[in-house]
Formats: C-alpha cells, structure tokens, sequence
C-alpha cells in the first residue's frame, strides 16, 4: 500500500481539527466573539473545507486501490488536484503572511487560525515557506495566538523533512504493513512532552491514525 511519506499530505489530524461548522451551528459563545479580520477568517475556512474534501477523496481513493502503489496514486485525477489546492494555498497563504504577519485568533478567531495553520502544514512543496511560518508560530504560541499542538505538528513536519529526528511523534510512515512513527528523539520522553504541549499519548494517537486511513499492524504468523 502507499507508504505515510505520501500519505501525510492527507493529514486531517482527526484529534484536532474538527471540520469548520457553519456559523448558525457554531455555539453562541463563539458567535459573540469578534475579529479583527473576519473576511480574512472567512477566505482561510473556505480554503481549509475544499483542502479537506480533497484529502477525503484521495484517502478514499487510495482505499479502493489497495494494491496499487505509490506511482499510480501520484498520477492521479484525484492527486493532481489535491497537488494544485495545496500550491494555490501556499502561493495565497505567503501573501496574507507578507501582509499581516500570522494570523493568530485575535485576528481571525480560533477556528481562522486553525486553518491557516492547516495551509501550511499542507505546504510541503515549499520548505523554506514551512520554516518561515514555524518561527511565526513559535513567536505567536507565546502569545497565546495558536495552540501547542499547532506548534507540535508543523515542528515535527520540518524536522521530519530535513531528516532530523522530531520531537512529538506526529508524523508517521508505514513500514512492512505497520504504522509506525518517524525517528523521536529522546523517545522515552516523548508522552510527556506530547502532554506538556495537549496532545494524547503517542499510542492513542497512533491508534487514531490507524482508523484514519485503515492500517492496522499485521498478524505475525
């Protein structure tokens, strides 16, 4: 089956990103809260709903095509559009950067950062862009703009992606049938890092990721 390296431009990290509600569904707390920037709040949600719906495609896809491989995955329909979303995203999302710095919640709400934090986690094409936006994060985090999990997952994405070990555990591949995750460092550590930051266990979430996209360990015979 396809390996999680091309898997993981499909993350719709289930735990954490509940697909955006519509405003009349949305609890009336969040409906009292204004933005600075709710046009801005409105574009990164429509652009995180069509990146979604094109993941679950393309996990579907990848569902009905067990046997196929890698190289007939990428050259599909399905893929191809996902690819142009995710360069049409980024090209999109540099300009709100260049603009307006990260747009954290007091500028686009929680649900508005959230997304944009989801455009870049996509922008795999464009790691120099990945960087940039890390240190944006970082900077927003301690201000209490993005979530620790947003940190968590867009640091293990670049560590991962310049072939250094991550620190959380996010990212995962699939070795002989197995999901299992990328290098951790000081992996004996890394549950109460995860926890210092609000996520689950690296078990738990492992557990998510194989309902996600329907990998379970294989039985030894």
């Amino acid at each position: 089956m396809p390996s999680l390296q091309l898997l993981a431009i499909f993350f719709l990290l289930t735990t954490n990103l509940p697909a955006p509600a519509p405003d009349d569904a949305r609890p009336d707390t969040n409906k009292r809260v204004k933005v600075a920037k709710e046009g801005l709040r409105q574009e990164l949600l429509k652009r995180t709903q069509e990146d979604q719906d094109a993941r679950k495609r393309l996990i579907e896809l990848n569902s009905r095509r067990r046997a196929e491989n890698d190289k007939a995955l990428a050259e599909s329909a399905e893929f191809k559009s996902l690819r142009d979303i995710d360069r049409k995203n980024t090209a999109w999302l540099k300009m709100v950067v260049t603009a307006h710095g990260w747009p954290g919640k007091s500028a686009v709400g929680e649900d508005g950062a959230q997304a944009a934090w989801l455009l870049v986690q996509h922008a795999d094409h464009d790691r120099d862009f990945q960087k940039q936006c890390l240190k944006l994060i970082q900077a927003a985090f301690k201000k209490g703009e993005v979530t620790g999990q947003q940190v968590a997952y867009l640091t293990d994405r670049v560590l991962v992606a310049d072939k250094r070990n991550q620190l959380y555990g996010t990212q995962f591949q699939v070795k002989d049938g197995e999901l299992v995750p990328f290098p951790i460092e000081d992996e004996a550590n890394v549950d109460k890092r995860r926890k210092e930051i609000g996520l689950s266990s690296l078990a738990e979430y492992k557990k998510v990721l194989e309902k996600t996209y329907n990998v379970s360990k294989p039985d030894k015979k």
